[in-house]
């Protein structure tokens, strides 16, 4: 089972997310499972989401405590929270920014990662380029297919198309595209 947590605020699609990566599973013929959990619902409040990918039915319902991916929406979350919390000794993490970890003041937390697992995508910046507004939800999908390779860009896509419709489906699938891109052979450290 790979485990995915994902960190943002409200109003940056940390939820829609969470859904559209667990239908990028189902488009692989995995079984998927995704949910949210979040205090006050406001815009800025952090939110916590939940996607579960596995080749088999997925029995459990508790929140990832223990993931083997990290999507951060937002890094001022890293002052707020510990994000970190449970990260597998292999995990990965991908977050929305243009800073190196010692910038982000998370070296401490992410130099024993393997070379290549810790990647940084400006994730609002493609979505303002290509959707118009700075929802960096479906970008980072794009990057957690090319850091993970757990689902295909395809899938990626193919979920985008099933949420939204029109130019705003073609601006996050190429906001998706762009991240892919960006985040392949990418490690934060040397960004």
């Amino acid at each position: 089972m790979f485990q995915i947590r994902l960190h943002g605020r409200g109003g940056q699609g940390v939820v829609t997310a969470a859904e559209m990566l667990s239908i990028a599973g189902f488009i692989e013929g995995k079984h998927a499972q995704a949910f949210p959990s979040f205090g006050s619902e406001r815009t800025g409040a952090p939110v916590v989401s939940f996607c579960r990918l596995d080749d088999k039915e997925i029995r459990r319902r508790e929140p990832i405590l223990e993931p083997d991916c990290l999507i951060i929406q937002d890094p001022t979350l890293f002052h707020a929270l510990d994000v970190f919390q449970g990260l597998k000794a292999d995990g990965f993490v991908l977050i929305n920014t243009t800073k190196d970890w010692h910038e982000l003041g998370i070296a401490d937390k992410v130099s024993h990662l393997p070379r290549g697992h810790v990647v940084g995508v400006n994730a609002t910046a493609l979505a303002k380029q290509h959707v118009g507004r700075p929802v960096p939800n479906a970008a980072l999908l794009g990057g957690f297919a090319a850091i993970t390779g757990e689902i295909h860009l395809e899938s990626v896509e193919k979920a985008i198309a099933t949420k939204f419709s029109g130019p705003v489906a073609a601006g996050n699938i190429a906001a998706a595209q762009a991240a892919y891109a960006a985040a392949l052979g990418k490690d934060l450290e040397n960004a």
